[in-house]
């Protein structure tokens, strides 16, 4: 039962990574400095003071960043392969009896997987945000980035089986608004040229 609560854990802040990187790696920090998680022993650094202050710096800059038009686009380049690594790590973290080899290919599966997902839809997001408004909304896109980050990241330490529902949801959110954008646009297409 302690590896499954682990892994709930690991995976919700591994999707809130998808959202902004640093704003769940601060969480963990804080969470785990104050005794309310358990990390692996080899992941004890993440609850030190200097990883906390790190990660408090680096999420202000983070944050603020993606308030900034066009900036937030040069962020998104860097923050997909940062949200996979990051979502790595804390599901790796997070489990502490377990074989090295399953551990990491959990945590790259699991928690890479559901960051790199996130990401992905919060991409999608923020370029048809700029597309239809010339970026006007993304200031709206970012601000509710954040709070997706912030909600699943403290849900997922305080109760990580509605931060995995919560999770569900969404994932199922955007995969069904990404197949009915694609449909939309190959009938758009197929109706400007009929004789493809």
């Amino acid at each position: 039962m302690e590896t499954v609560f682990a892994l709930l854990v690991g995976m919700g802040l591994s999707a809130a990574c998808g959202f902004r990187v640093f704003v769940p790696m601060l969480v963990l920090s804080i969470a785990s400095h104050t005794g309310h998680i358990h990390l692996s022993p080899s992941f004890a650094w993440l609850s030190t003071n200097s990883a906390i202050l790190t990660f408090a710096f680096a999420t202000i800059l983070e944050v603020g960043g993606y308030f900034i038009p066009f900036v937030d686009h040069l962020l998104d380049t860097i923050a997909t392969p940062s949200a996979v690594i990051a979502g790595t790590v804390i599901t790796a973290s997070m489990v502490t009896e377990m074989d090295p080899f399953l551990k990491w290919t959990l945590a790259v599966i699991a928690g890479g997987g559901m960051a790199g997902l996130v990401q992905g839809s919060t991409v999608l997001t923020r370029a048809f945000s700029t597309v239809s408004t010339g970026g006007l909304a993304n200031p709206i896109v970012a601000a509710a980035e954040l709070g997706g980050s912030v909600v699943v990241s403290i849900l997922s330490v305080l109760l990580p089986a509605a931060a995995a529902i919560c999770v569900i949801l969404l994932g199922t959110w955007a995969v069904t608004k990404y197949l009915k954008k694609r449909s939309q646009t190959k009938s758009d297409l197929s109706f400007s040229n009929p004789s493809a």
